[in-house]
């Protein structure tokens, strides 16, 4: 399981070192990274990548909000490899996307990891946390 929050800083080839709390989550020492919601790109293990894709194929073609995030959801996929340093190239245009320069933090959550830079991180909090109590109540709403 993936959880928690680390720093990290990409290198001159775009690379991060993965935490190593999230070396199990990865067997395969490949991962699926795309564009995520608010800015930040998701990383999915390859098992949990096939669930989803498998979640993918069930939307209804017909409906047009389906198509399109089905459209732009696989267009920003790609598949990543691990290497021996547990390092990960994050593609550019993807880099590019998530505004990611050099500072970044990667965040667990539980079955992916989301990948900010650290600017978009530190905002994205800022904005949030007052109404973190709200989404707490929300949540039981939701059952939670």
């Amino acid at each position: 399981m993936m959880m928690g929050e680390y720093a990290h800083a990409l290198d001159d080839k775009g690379r991060i070192v993965l935490p190593a709390r999230f070396r199990d989550a990865f067997p395969e020492n490949r991962l699926v990274v795309t564009k995520g919601l608010d800015g930040c790109l998701w990383l999915y293990p390859m098992a949990e990548w096939a669930t989803m894709v498998e979640k993918l194929g069930r939307l209804p073609m017909t409906d047009p909000s389906a198509r399109a995030f089905v459209r732009l959801f696989m267009a920003g996929a790609q598949e990543v490899e691990i290497d021996r340093q547990f390092r990960m190239t994050v593609p550019p245009r993807l880099r590019e996307y998530a505004g990611m320069e050099k500072d970044v933090v990667l965040i667990g959550l539980t079955t992916r990891a989301e990948l900010w830079s650290a600017e978009r991180w530190a905002r994205y909090q800022a904005e949030t946390q007052a109404g973190y109590e709200t989404m707490a109540e929300k949540m039981a709403e939701l059952g939670l």
